[in-house]
């Protein structure tokens, strides 16, 4: 689980929470035409924008910025100078028996014991990042339509509210209701979009950047082995995907 992402939903909820329990009644500040308005109009109108499947899709795709995480590059590097050393000494044959976690790796392993050539492994392997990429696109395409969309129900909802009251001018006790889905709209809008759209489709693209990289990692890592390069210069060469602080650890070890 990301506690980052946990942590500051519920922190910045509560804070919330607590200034309105400091400026009085909380049930004021609830009101059920405004959410109606914000989040059930703002779901429907994301719903136009995608296929049935893909918008329900892009609800799973939102669990990775609560519950993936992305395997440590340094991990990644130390399986596979441990499989180049395994190639060199037993051939290709030799990792079909290693024990590999991580799916992407796993399958370029099964590209290199079926005996594939470099253009094949690295065509496979490009394509499944990019489909991959286009799959977390979706997703936070989906949260960023929800941040666009959010204030603009807002919007929509305030000038129903203003509608109502202007209408009911007549009427003192019909002014402040209307009033109040004209303001709490806005207000729901606007933490629709910043307290939960923005930083979701924020910490997505963030998971969507870790993957990447990894992948490539792993590909160019496997492309080496194939090529039969000796396993210190393959680890040379994949430190650079490491920060420049973490690599100049590795140097002075």
């Amino acid at each position: 689980m990301d506690i980052a992402t946990v942590l500051g939903l519920i922190g910045a909820l509560a804070f919330i929470a607590m200034a309105m329990l400091l400026g009085g009644n909380f049930g004021m500040y609830v009101d059920l035409p405004s959410v109606l308005i914000v989040f059930g109009g703002s779901l429907f109108v994301v719903l136009m924008q995608y296929p049935m499947k893909q918008f329900f899709s892009s609800f799973k795709i939102a669990g990775k910025a609560f519950m993936f995480k992305a395997d440590d590059p340094e991990d990644l590097i130390a399986k596979i100078i441990e499989m180049a050393d395994a190639a060199r000494k037993g051939g290709f044959l030799a990792l079909e028996e290693m024990e590999v976690s991580n799916s992407f790796m796993q399958k370029g392993v099964d590209l290199l014991v079926d005996g594939h050539d470099a253009d094949v492994v690295r065509t496979a392997l490009n394509k499944d990042i990019s489909l991959t990429d286009e799959r977390h696109e979706s997703g936070i395409g989906f949260f960023k339509a929800m941040a666009d969309i959010g204030p603009a129900m807002g919007m929509i909802g305030t000038l129903i509210g203003l509608v109502a009251m202007l209408s009911n001018m007549d009427d003192p006790k019909a002014i402040g209701p209307a009033m109040a889905v004209a303001l709490l709209t806005t207000m729901y809008g606007a933490l629709l979009a910043n307290v939960f759209a923005i930083p979701i489709a924020n910490k997505l693209t963030l998971r969507k950047e870790q993957e990447k990289l990894n992948r490539r990692l792993i590909t160019d890592g496997l492309l080496s082995i194939q090529d039969g390069q000796n396993p210190r210069v393959i680890d040379g060469f994949l430190k650079n995907y490491l920060n420049e602080k973490k690599r100049e650890v590795d140097v002075e070890s």
